[in-house]
């Protein structure tokens, strides 16, 4: 039988209250009810509930002989069967359970039902209206100071910040007694929401009421400053709390060292390492942590071995992600040998090597072209239960691709995406580069259009790829159309897109083109790099134009740039094929004194430059 169906009987079979009774005689009814019986019995006796209004329901929550549970499950049982009765609980009725579940002490209710408040258009109101509610007579004095600190927090999880600022006005204005804590919850949540002002504002809000501040509220204002770049604002507001007696914690300076190692600011992070250094701040394994990440990232390995070093000096235990971090630096310089004596002293540590881990190695074998080493490293990873991701499934495929097992490469491919990876511009470029390297130009086209087909978006290296597959079939004019589509869909070339551009146009012997690119590059603020002018060299060179190469030549010094083995070997050979020896040999001797190395080919030019007629004055 459904409940409307009780109801309905029920109404037939019990008697009526009689209209006559008061608002506080039906509510003794409903209390002795719920005490005998609890709130289940009053579907069976609707005539409870039928004159029930807000006095009333006040009346029975506040009962003192009705327990703060049977109080939650009849106010939870008015808000289910909300069509009992005319009236919807409203503000009071939620103040007053309030303060019944306050003194039983179940503040996680409480908690929830200013949850409901806040996020209810009917019943959200300002703080004064709330505090109004709550009875003069209340035993409990506090409850009011621990109901607006609460509030506050509830207003900060919601992100409701205006309210929850009008909440701390209103308690400082009252002298109510306000938590630290609670307002590092609302500095957290206006941190989190990228309000580093408002976070601020409120901070300054703290100290003028003399609210007691501590190392953590001041650490999260600083981390909000710092991660929108103002980390001088930040030290400024350090300083000014260090006068207050607020003394910086190591969790304080990390804040600041990451920001300065985000940034690449060196300077900055000098100056508060020495702050740190003054003020007798250790490291802590977080500080090691960021410093190996940050010089092992700029190519300093020695300086993060040295850290990792001092790490273990002075006792603090580098976890799995120092280790891998500072394993995944070694595989990228090629230190393999030293990268694969971290991960045994890893594992002998007692810490369990993760996917990072596994990957940061995977990775260096495959850029040694080590594929066995590669294969055993994925064996031993699937092992201990870490499965292949799509960042290690590309990493083998390149690796595969630059040892010319493209073939390979292309099944992995197809395991991979069996296993629910879908192949990314990434994986495509690195098979199609493969292609490439090995004279499989239609191969590498195919698949790059088969790319687009499956609705991936070529990228900038994609479309670089397919540029330069034109180029090297001469189809030139194809290879600027491409180019022309790729501007036209918003995607910006690179400087190696205009290399290969270039490079195309000056093996159809097009150097007018070829200069028009590199001055193009300019206007559009790309700078042209030493591959650039090497090839135009090399290009002027060959056809003959050796003035315009030396040209170029002395223009790479003005620009900064260093010139390579291949941009003297080219010069030379431009300059030995006219006859002009002296300053073959002469830029044979700048090569010598720069370090650089000369191949057979400028031995062989400036052989037969000896042989050449050189011009007539």
């Amino acid at each position: 039988m459904s409940t409307q169906k009780v109801l309905r009987t029920a109404s037939t079979v019990l008697p009526s209250i009689p209209p006559s009774l008061s608002n506080r005689e039906i509510a003794q009814q409903i209390a002795q009810t719920l005490i005998n019986s609890g709130p289940k019995h009053l579907q069976t006796s609707p005539s409870l509930l039928s004159y029930l209004n807000s006095d009333i329901t006040h009346l029975v929550l506040s009962d003192p002989h009705v327990s703060s549970q049977s109080c939650s499950s009849f106010f939870n049982f008015l808000r289910r069967n909300e069509s009992f009765t005319s009236q919807k609980l409203d503000l009071r009725a939620h103040v007053t359970l309030m303060c019944r579940l306050y003194g039983a002490r179940k503040f996680a209710q409480m908690k929830n039902m200013l949850n409901c408040i806040v996020t209810d258009d009917n019943l959200r109101c300002p703080v004064p209206i709330i505090i109004s509610l709550i009875e003069d007579g209340y035993s409990e004095p506090t409850f009011a100071e621990k109901l607006c600190d609460m509030l506050m927090r509830v207003y900060a999880d919601n992100k409701m910040f205006k309210e929850a600022i009008e909440v701390f006005d209103y308690m400082a204005k009252n002298g109510f007694e306000i938590e630290e804590r609670s307002c590092f919850v609302l500095l957290l949540a206006l941190k989190r929401s990228d309000r580093a002002e408002e976070c601020l504002g409120f901070f300054r809000r703290m100290i003028e009421s003399d609210v007691l501040i501590t190392v953590y509220s001041m650490t999260s204002v600083i981390d909000g400053l710092c991660r929108r770049g103002e980390m001088e604002r930040g030290r400024g507001l350090m300083v000014e709390m260090v006068d207050r007696g607020i003394k910086p914690s190591v969790i304080t300076y990390n804040t600041f060292v990451n920001a300065y190692v985000e940034r690449k600011d060196f300077v900055g992070l000098n100056e508060i390492l020495s702050l740190m250094e003054k003020d007798q701040v250790t490291y802590n394994a977080a500080t090691y942590t960021i410093l190996i990440e940050c010089y092992g990232s700029s190519g300093n390995i020695e300086e993060a071995e040295k850290l990792f070093e001092e790490m273990h000096k002075k006792g603090i235990k580098a976890d799995v992600h120092v280790y891998t971090s500072i394993i995944s630096w070694n595989c990228r310089l090629g230190n393999m040998k030293r990268a694969f004596e971290l991960f045994d002293e890893l594992t002998e540590r007692g810490f369990a090597p993760n996917v990072h881990t596994y990957g940061a190695l995977i990775n260096g074998v495959c850029k040694a072209g080590q594929m066995e080493a590669a294969e055993m490293l994925v064996n031993e990873m699937q092992s201990k239960g870490h499965d292949l991701n799509r960042v290690i499934f590309n990493t083998l495929m390149d690796g595969y691709c630059k040892t010319g097992m493209v073939d390979e490469a292309l099944r992995l491919q197809g395991f991979m995406e069996k296993k629910g990876f879908e192949s990314d511009e990434f994986t495509y470029n690195v098979i199609a580069s493969g292609m490439c390297k090995s004279n499989r130009h239609e191969d590498a086209k195919r698949l790059l259009y088969i790319m687009v087909d499956k609705g991936v978006t070529p990228n900038t290296v994609n479309l670089t790829t397919l540029i330069g597959i034109h180029c090297k079939e001469g189809n030139v004019g194809e290879a600027k159309r491409v180019f022309t589509e790729m501007e036209k869909k918003g995607q910006k070339p690179t400087t190696v897109t205009y290399n290969v551009l270039v490079d195309g146009y000056i093996k159809k012997g097009k150097m007018k083109e070829a200069h028009r690119l590199k001055e193009e590059m300019e206007d559009k603020g790309i700078m042209p790099d030493t591959y650039t002018y090497t090839s135009l060299v090399h290009g002027e060179s060959v056809y003959g134009n050796v003035d315009d190469a030396l040209k170029m030549f002395e223009e790479m010094s003005s620009k900064g740039l260093v010139r390579t083995v291949a941009t003297f070997t080219a010069m030379i050979s431009g300059l030995s094929k006219v006859g002009r020896s002296d300053e073959a040999f002469k830029l044979y001797g700048e090569m010598m004194k720069s370090g650089l190395t000369p191949d057979d080919r400028v031995y062989s030019s400036l052989v037969s430059s000896l042989h050449q007629v050189g011009p007539s004055l």
